[in-house]
């Protein structure tokens, strides 16, 4: 029996009869009326035209559609069928209007007449609705909507779903269309209180409906921002700093909220994080590797060395754990390993005119005479999307950033500044991802006070963050300047990491090598520290795509690496090897001494923990492939292929002198695997299973050689 319930039993018969409204309770307490929960295959006594809703309700979301949620049970109705050039219509047969409100869920395209939902009586149209999405693009999610039907109480009338769409967002998403007493739909809502606390806490949902969130003082907006807010019970609570209203009163303003939420409620204040002794030992949080205390976290940003501290700025969203509300996060560390998170160092202007990535230096000359007492300033440069390109300035280590007045100091269409000293040429340069002619290039800006800039050159084929900088060359091949000095290159790259060498007058970036790779797997949008001491230049990535299910945390940076530039029988290479900070989270170390390495066995039985730093030095011999389990995650080097092999990821890696070497850094995350002193990098996502801890190593197909074998378990970088 069909589940399109179109009324309940005794509403069927009162129709029959022609008789009035059922009276047997009263308004306040009249039981809902279900009419459509679409969980049927088919659409029942619905009546179909066109191709659109396919032969029935669809189980979330067709082929080519966005994941598609907030509907209720198995099914709902989703015109996507066919894609969105397909158009239909699905009627209700006649119900009779009996309560105060019709509430359905909806979602799809934004166009009035042509993707909606109408309440037909008389032949007419009484009321319609659209979805919440249009060709600006959006998420794939249903919502409830209301319709106030009091004034036709008794009345008949049918529901009609319209699909006349073609194009983008050209579908409609409804579900479970209740006849009820009460208004399901949100309204605004609103929640005043008293700042006496640092820290606000808000309670977050996951996968709940976005609600934008926005705080006031004094008649002010000073925040806004979308959040994932729990109308019942929350995943988890994140914070916002409200210290600079303490003794203030402010208003909490929600665009729409269930009349049933208890979001607003549950808002609380203190001076601690929420959940502080928690923090940093949840069951997936990786132990040496950056996360956020709370929400999303993207591309590396800003990073300086600067009086002691290496800043780690980062796009940030923290109100939940999925992409958005982009503001820059702030952790500084005195030892790369150990990271303090400050407060943001970035919030946007305002909703929609996010703070994008960027980059910042030390400004050691006060070129731009924001310096104050002969201190040099730290000058960081960002896109504001609403903007361009923007710089601030701070005279205090990082810790508060005063907006330059004239921000946007870069017009174009484009993002993600990076700023270089030239010394040669005595000047700043901007190298910034730019669009133009339908091409995508990294195009270079010169200044000699990070206000005023002068556009000089680009260069095509490119793509987001670019990074730039100047190492020497290591050895033998390497030659000398006319001074002596050694060899140098300029490294060029962009998001995916993909580097090219050459030179840099200041203006033009000239390439001597095609593009090559380094890393692979899980990284994206790297940037090396400016100013780092003793001319190291370390790096650090974003692990894009390392995901924490049931965290209140989401993505990790890699971790840092030195770079340099040697001599290979390839030419000049970039290497990478993990910074020699890490080593001071050492703890018990195994040695395995050098020996054969058959089928079935493995000299790593018994070694087990969670953390590892494992260098492994072999010869192939006659094995088809070397062997290594992490904690249940596979790691194989295939000597047919020569290749590395972990999940997905399948990279080159010649032996080298016949030898191959490996070093694997485990958390609880990811793997990290350097081979041949950093000749590549390999990130790669993997939470090992539940009870997994030890590690294997073991020939396969033949018998191999170990050169040396040692392993050290690591400490936490977050525990003392």
């Amino acid at each position: 029996m069909t589940r399109l319930l179109l009324l309940s039993i005794a509403c069927q018969l009162s129709l029959t009869a022609g008789a009035g409204p059922a009276a047997a309770d009263e308004p306040e307490n009249r039981p809902d009326i279900l009419i459509a929960d679409f969980e049927s295959e088919d659409y029942g006594d619905w009546t179909v035209t066109g191709e659109a809703f396919g032969p029935g309700p669809a189980r979330g979301a067709l082929a080519g559609q966005m994941h598609v949620d907030g509907f209720r049970g198995e099914r709902l109705v989703n015109s996507f069928y066919g894609g969105d050039d397909a158009t239909g219509t699905l009627t209700s047969p006649a119900l009779r209007l009996e309560r105060k409100f019709v509430n359905f869920l909806i979602g799809g395209g934004r166009y009035a007449g042509e993707t909606c939902i109408n309440l037909i009586v008389g032949g007419e149209v009484f009321r319609t609705a659209t979805g919440p999405n249009d060709a600006a693009g959006g998420s794939e999610r249903l919502d409830w909507h209301t319709w106030d039907v009091s004034e036709l109480e008794g009345r008949t009338a049918r529901i009609e779903i319209v699909d006349r769409r073609k194009g983008g967002w050209g579908h409609i998403n409804v579900d479970h269309i209740v006849h009820s007493d009460r208004r399901l739909q949100p309204e605004p809502a609103a929640r005043e209180i008293s700042v006496e606390q640092r820290y606000v806490h808000l309670p977050v949902k996951r996968g709940a409906a976005k609600r934008r969130m926005s705080f006031r003082a004094a008649g002010h907006t000073v925040r806004e921002f979308e959040i994932e807010l729990a109308d019942g019970e929350p995943d988890f609570f994140t914070f916002a700093d409200v210290a600079p209203w303490r003794g203030q009163r402010l208003r909490i303003e929600v665009d729409r909220l269930p009349p049933d939420s208890n979001g607003l409620k549950r808002i609380t204040q203190s001076d601690e994080l929420p959940a502080t002794d928690e923090l940093y030992r949840e069951r997936h949080r990786p132990q040496f590797h950056f996360t956020s205390r709370r929400g999303w976290l993207n591309d590396p940003n800003g990073m300086v060395y600067h009086d002691g501290e290496w800043h780690l700025f980062y796009q940030h969203n923290p109100y939940g754990t999925e992409w958005g509300n982009m503001h820059w996060g702030h952790a500084v560390s005195r030892d790369l390993v150990h990271w303090r998170e400050l407060p943001i160092g970035l919030y946007p202007r305002r909703f929609g005119d996010w703070a994008f990535s960027g980059s910042a230096v030390v400004d050691t000359e006060n070129s731009s005479g924001f310096g104050k007492g002969g201190e040099p300033p730290l000058v960081l440069a960002y896109t504001s999307t609403g903007r361009g390109e923007c710089i601030a300035w701070s005279t205090d280590r990082g810790r508060t950033w005063t907006e330059y007045e004239g921000n946007p100091v870069v017009r174009h269409r484009g993002r993600d500044p990076r700023l270089v000293w030239h010394e040669p040429t005595k000047r700043w340069v901007m190298a910034v991802y730019t669009e133009t002619d339908s091409l995508q290039s990294i195009a270079f800006h010169t200044s000699t006070d990070l206000k005023q800039w002068t556009y000089q050159s680009r260069i095509d084929g490119y793509f987001e963050c670019p990074d730039l900088f100047e190492l020497p060359v290591q050895g033998a091949a390497a030659g000398a300047d006319a001074s002596g000095r050694p060899e140098t290159k300029w490294v060029l790259y962009a998001a995916d990491g993909r580097y090219v060498l050459g030179r840099f007058d200041g203006k033009t970036f000239h390439p001597e090598t095609d593009k090559q790779t380094l890393w692979h797997g899980n990284f994206y949008a790297a940037q090396t520290f400016s100013n780092a001491p003793d001319g190291r230049r370390i790096q650090i990535g974003w692990g894009r795509g390392i995901t924490f299910p049931g965290m209140p945390f989401n993505q990790q940076m890699t971790v840092p690496v030195e770079l340099t530039l040697r001599t290979t029988d390839e030419g000049v290479r970039m290497f990478a090897e993990p910074a020699r900070e890490l080593e001071t989270l050492r703890g018990r170390a195994h040695a395995r001494a050098a020996g054969p390495l058959r089928a079935g066995e493995s000299p790593l039985e018994g070694v087990e923990g969670e953390l590892f730093d494992l260098h492994a030095e072999f010869e192939t011999g006659t094995a088809e492939s070397v062997g290594l389990e992490i904690r249940g995650v596979p790691v194989e080097y295939n000597a047919r292929e020569q290749q590395i092999h972990c999940r997905n990821v399948k990279v080159p890696l010649k032996p080298e002198g016949g030898v191959v070497h490996l070093r694997i850094l485990a958390d609880r995350g990811s793997l990290e695997i350097f081979g041949n002193q950093g000749r590549i990098a390999v990130s790669v996502g993997a939470i090992p299973p539940a009870g997994e801890q030890g590690i294997r190593l073991t020939a396969r197909g033949g018998e191999a050689r170990l050169r040396s074998l040692r392993v050290h378990e690591l400490t936490s970088a977050w525990r003392p």
